[in-house]
């Protein structure tokens, strides 16, 4: 059987672990998710190996590790029917801030005295996550010094390379007995365990991972029980005084996991005068990190329920916004960020990503969001604060965006980062019926959508706050502008149907996608184009019954397993709810509603970043999505948004 991972989160640190809590330190060793092994903070691997042995042989599973905010599984040494296992070992494992912990109990199952040597090889390879993707890229890594140093309790694992410094602590209470080198750079901390008959022994194993340039005082967790009640006491933060729906019992559910995983998604970020936010990371395990356009689309789904995320992500999106124009980042003055990493390859420019500028979209989401803040808790003082950054948003939009020059917002493959720089960002994502890709500059539906949002909201907040009666209807007049032309360029006559982007020659690009539930979610759709809009993503093509599918079946570029040709994504079927909502299709946003939640009733009441694209017709489960993240904010919120839309029905 395939190893199956378990993830760990809490906040900017998450651990991936097999069925029995170990680590294998196998590069690309097959397991069945596609999710990086290790302990991972800022990036790196601070734990690449971390394996257990009873009597020099590695146990069998009892009870393998299952799901939750803490690893729990049952162990024993290998032995047969005739030979009863010697011991019984319970280990539970947690991660907290920068760390790692786990607690052993070795149980003795016979009636005399036993021994029982018990042995953990760890090691710290600090790799960076890009290099652990399956894009086959390699990284040339010179002066890199490792050196591995035993302590009295334990031992410290440390990497440099110029002046990158990082560092991986591991003690254990008791102390071992020795640390024993392996020839492969691991160590092995070994104790020699004497039981009384039917006896037991507890050991504590405490990991501290400092990445690079970390000045906070660091504490790893006395136990996995004391994490389990500092998550708890997170949720409950982000859980508390929500009014659940009482009628329906299974989107509370969904709302109340979506909530809490929110909680632990939260990570480190600064705002425009230094000071300390926590925001919403993208997901785990690939995007445990501020990415622009996700924390937008989450703080806004969970804007009525929990304003606080929209703010902080407000202002350190307003703190990373470009100043200057950068050809490697793609950045250009007023520009939302995209991504922000804070790895080795990033800090050493061998990968664009440190703060990397390439998304169409997170520009006019990002006013899109202060107009609804604004809207939702009446911050004025935010506004007026955040005014000289949302006005360089609009001239990134008028200017380098393309609308004054192009008439639309516009982006072009970067070669160093992303090919599409909308929501579907992979190489094939923006492409005709029959699967051929948009080339030269490409003009995104959706993108379109959100400007005439961000435009229409702006001017509403600069009427209202800023008291610039020009300014507010200079950007309506725009707004109007833009909805004109669109209605003109992109709608597909013979197919009543918005395309899904118009290529460098301004030829439409004649997919039929989801992208279209999105001009409803913005508004930018007359009534009557709308209304046919909603009414057909709920065919049976588009309509797979757990959700809206990315790419209508039947096209020849349709796959059920395609990232973004097929699938089902859930902040994407979040956004068509309430698009149909907004144009009154309320039969059709409530089946699109009960179909995620059924979704997410049959995974756990947790919905994943992405669902194959297979009909539940055929299909009495949702199928996943290889390689998905597993805990992914938009997701997470995708739930409110739901609620939002459509209520309790």
């Amino acid at each position: 059987m395939t190893d199956r991972h378990h993830l760990l989160v809490y906040g900017g640190t998450f651990a991936a672990v097999g069925d029995r809590g170990d680590i294998s330190g196998v590069r690309g060793s097959g397991v069945a998710d596609g999710s990086p092994e290790g302990l991972f903070v800022r990036d790196a691997r601070h734990l690449s190996r971390w394996q257990l042995t009873v009597d020099g042989a590695v146990p069998e599973v009892l009870s393998p590790v299952a799901d939750g905010d803490t690893t729990r599984c049952v162990l024993v040494p290998r032995g047969g029917r005739n030979e009863p296992p010697s011991c019984t070992l319970f280990r539970e494992q947690a991660v907290g801030d920068s760390s790692f912990v786990e607690s052993l109990r070795v149980v003795s199952n016979r009636p005399v005295p036993t021994t029982v040597r018990l042995a953990v090889t760890a090691d710290a390879d600090f790799t960076d996550q890009f290099e652990l993707r399956s894009d086959h890229r390699t990284y040339a890594k010179t002066g890199v010094v490792r050196r591995r140093q035993v302590l009295d309790d334990g031992v410290e694992f440390t990497y440099r390379r110029g002046e990158w410094k990082s560092c991986t602590t591991v003690t254990a209470e008791p102390v071992p007995d020795g640390v024993e080198e392996t020839g492969t750079g691991a160590r092995r901390l070994v104790w020699k365990l004497e039981l009384e008959p039917h006896g037991s022994a507890e050991l504590t194993l405490r990991v501290m991972a400092r990445p690079h340039g970390e000045k906070r005082a660091l504490r790893v967790p006395r136990s996995p029980a004391s994490v389990t009640g500092q998550l708890l006491a997170q949720e409950g933060e982000f859980v508390e005084g929500v009014a659940f729906p009482t009628g329906w019992p299974e989107l509370a559910a969904a709302c109340a996991r979506g909530l809490a995983d929110l909680a632990s998604l939260q990570v480190q970020a600064t705002g425009p005068d230094g000071e300390e936010l926590r925001v919403p990371a993208a997901g785990a395990p690939w995007f445990l990190t501020l990415l622009g356009r996700d924390a937008l689309l989450t703080s806004l789904f969970a804007l009525p329920y929990r304003p606080r995320p929209a703010a902080a992500t407000l202002l350190a999106l307003a703190a990373a916004q470009a100043t200057e124009t950068g050809p490697r980042t793609v950045s250009q003055p007023g520009k939302i960020v995209h991504e922000v990493r804070h790895g080795e390859l990033a800090h050493f420019e061998q990968v664009p990503y440190g703060r990397y500028y390439g998304s169409v979209d997170a520009t006019p989401l990002f006013l899109v969001l202060l107009g609804a803040y604004v809207e939702q808790t009446r911050d004025m003082t935010l506004a007026r604060r955040l005014e000289p950054h949302a006005r360089a948003a609009i001239g990134w939009m008028l200017d380098h965006g393309g609308l004054t020059s192009r008439g639309y917002l516009v982006y072009r493959a970067d070669q160093g980062g992303l090919a599409n720089q909308n929501w579907k960002d992979s190489p094939g994502a923006i492409c005709s019926a029959d699967g051929t890709r948009a080339t030269g500059a490409v003009l995104a539906a959706g993108a379109q959508g959100y400007a005439y949002d961000a435009l229409r909201r702006t001017a509403w907040v600069a009427r209202t706050v800023w008291e610039d009666e020009k300014y507010a209807a200079l950007l309506e007049q725009a707004a109007a502008d833009l909805r004109d032309r669109f209605q003109r360029d992109f709608w597909m006559r013979e197919r009543s149907f918005p395309a899904l982007a118009l290529d460098g020659e301004g030829r439409q690009v004649d997919a039929l996608a989801s992208d279209a539930g999105h001009l409803l979610w913005s508004g930018l759709l007359d009534k009557e184009y709308g209304e046919v809009v909603g009414r057909r993503l709920l065919e049976p093509d588009f309509f797979s019954g757990w959700g809206v599918r990315t790419l209508a079946s039947g096209q020849p570029a349709y796959h059920p397993l395609s990232y973004h040709r097929g699938s089902v994504w859930p902040h994407d079927n979040a956004l068509i709810t309430l698009g149909l909502a907004r144009y009154g299709l309320h039969d059709e946003a409530r089946t699109v509603a009960h179909a995620l939640v059924d979704a997410a009733t049959a995974t756990g009441h947790r919905l994943p970043e992405v669902l194959a694209g297979y009909g539940r017709d055929t299909h009495a489960e949702p199928v996943p999505y290889p390689h998905a993240c597993v805990r992914e904010s938009r997701s997470a919120a995708a739930p409110l948004a739901l609620l939002t839309a459509v209520g309790g029905a």
